[in-house]
């Protein structure tokens, strides 16, 4: 007999995979775990069934969560990521040879053990990566407990505001954000797709803009997400950081290391992803 996952995020719209096998099965303290495996997308990660990410097109998600706040900045030494338990963002900030510390503090350590064993190539060898400091515990609690100026760049990968991932789209939590930032420092986060979930984008944008002077959002086409762009929102403390030419991308890719070793982002597509389309574009403050 067939096996079928079927995501229903929306009450009038989901979509369904065909399942070749179920690889992990886990309640955790925070929320149930599933790793399977699909004949169209191969293995992927579900969180209260939810699909976070899959085999097939994370490199969209994951490099354009991870790349694009560094280049933007252009010198960040010091990364900050909170969730992204799979290790796929990490592995991205940690292609940055400038890169001198990346801390990753996911909460549900359930998450890294199983990603670390039925997606290793996801996470890849940035485990064991010295620069790499892995800590299970609270992102809030590490945010707000940082000193000022701790990092050059924030990156959350969170679910959806609801549940475990709630705090993460607080007042509380993006002023944390903007005081633990050095004075040109940016923060990145995703913002659910805005056809479907345009709340997500307007309300966390209204937020950022009250501890960041300069908020903005971009793009990411990735296939597994129902209903279109996905919006990454960005929020930076200088100005500028969403508009650098694509000339200056390129130069900073080639010195950082990544340039060529990309399917997704590319100087283009970095600089293109800012400029929305209206439907998106008035969503923002």
């Amino acid at each position: 007999m067939e096996q079928w996952l079927n995501e229903t995020l929306y009450p009038d719209w989901g979509q369904r995979f065909r399942v070749l096998r179920t690889l992990a099965q886990v309640r955790s303290s925070f929320q149930d775990i599933q790793i399977v495996e699909t004949a169209s997308h191969g293995r992927m990660l579900v969180l209260d069934g939810a699909i976070q990410i899959t085999e097939a097109d994370e490199f969209v998600y994951q490099e354009m969560l991870g790349h694009v706040p560094l280049l933007a900045h252009g010198a960040a030494r010091r990364v900050l990521i909170i969730g992204a338990g799979d290790g796929g963002v990490l592995r991205r900030v940690l292609l940055h040879r400038g890169v001198e510390q990346a801390v990753m503090v996911e909460i549900d350590g359930e998450v890294v053990r199983l990603c670390q064993e039925h997606l290793p190539g996801i996470g890849g060898d940035a485990w064991t990566d010295p620069r790499a400091h892995i800590q299970i515990g609270d992102g809030i609690a590490h945010v707000a407990e940082a000193v000022d100026g701790a990092y050059d760049v924030v990156i959350v990968d969170s679910t959806d505001p609801a549940g475990v991932g709630e705090v993460l789209f607080s007042d509380t939590f993006y002023a944390d954000c903007a005081r633990v930032l050095s004075p040109a420092g940016a923060v990145v986060n995703q913002c659910g797709v805005p056809f479907m979930q345009p709340d997500e984008l307007r309300d966390t944008s209204v937020r950022r803009a009250r501890a960041f002077p300069f908020v903005s959002a971009y793009t990411a086409a990735v296939p597994t997400y129902v209903g279109g762009l996905m919006t990454l929102g960005f929020a930076a403390k200088a100005p500028g950081l969403d508009r650098v030419p694509v000339e200056e991308l390129r130069r900073r890719a080639a010195e950082a290391g990544i340039l060529g070793r990309t399917r997704y982002w590319t100087p283009e597509m970095h600089a293109a992803a800012f400029h929305l389309p209206p439907y998106i574009a008035d969503l923002l403050p």
